[in-house]
């Protein structure tokens, strides 16, 4: 039987306070693994310790600045003489500004390229030198339907997540014969607290616009919960993806395979 445990191993998670991140990192845990996840700010990282503790889960937290390129290897070493080296990392920390391309600032773009796309980057090369020395390990890149799709307002993210999918590729290509496996997941449309409003019936009893455009676009005929993502998490963090390197699964209910209902 193909080994999904991840028993024993380190798994760092990115962002990991709340959301899909915080979802990922309890699906790990479940599977074995010692959790360290990070933010931006203190505050963060104790709603997200909290958040742990109640599920039962020993969490260690820490804040740092993904696009910092001392804090995080001053974060890593710090995980390594604390909990152990990192066996998987996960690229969760992530913004998106929604504005208009032509009213964007250069500065509002540069920030989103910095924590999308740069943040993975430093991430990665300070985990990699000690996969080497292990003999492996597991790079997760969270990537986007954005890594393929354009959307109105979105073109720093989808820049973003458009070249977080070629570093994925590149860290496959590069470091694969060293055991190492970097693959990425694209959620779809998630349902979490932040899209709760988008998804509230109308007074009529119909479905919010933006509600009604995904069920159509999605052949699921539903958003995706953070749930959905655990077990393709597990498997690309687990034995069990061996000889899967530089994919994106995407984990949409199959809204990037479909062209969208007709309109009646």
């Amino acid at each position: 039987m193909v080994n999904f445990s991840l028993e024993g191993k380190v798994a760092l998670v990115t962002g990991a306070s709340y959301g899909i991140g915080f979802a990922i990192a309890t699906a790990f845990a479940e599977a074995g693994a010692k959790i360290v996840f990070n933010d931006i700010k203190q505050e963060l990282v104790d709603r997200g310790l909290a958040s742990y503790k109640e599920k039962g889960i020993d969490a260690k937290g820490y804040v740092c600045d993904v696009t910092d390129e001392d804090q995080v290897k001053n974060l890593v070493a710090t995980i390594e003489e604390e909990v152990g080296p990192i066996n998987i990392l996960v690229n969760n920390a992530g913004i998106i500004k929604r504005i208009p391309m032509h009213e964007m600032s250069a500065a509002e773009f540069r920030q989103v390229i910095d924590i999308d796309l740069n943040g993975p980057f430093i991430c990665s090369k300070a985990v990699i030198p000690t996969m080497m020395k292990l003999g492996g390990g597991k790079i997760i890149n969270i990537c986007s339907m954005m890594s393929e799709l354009g959307r109105e307002t979105v073109s720093a993210y989808a820049a973003a997540k458009g070249g977080l999918k070629m570093l994925t590729r590149n860290i496959a290509s590069e470091y694969g014969q060293y055991n190492i496996q970097c693959n990425g997941i694209g959620p779809g449309y998630i349902a979490t607290p932040q899209t709760a409003p988008l998804r509230e019936r109308q007074a009529d009893g119909s479905r919010h616009p933006f509600d009604a455009f995904i069920v159509a676009k999605t052949p699921a005929e539903r958003w995706g919960t953070p749930e959905d993502l655990m077990g393709p998490a597990v498997f690309l963090a687990s034995d069990a993806s061996n000889f899967v390197n530089g994919h994106v699964l995407y984990v949409d209910g199959g809204i990037l395979a479909y062209i969208g209902k007709q309109p009646k």
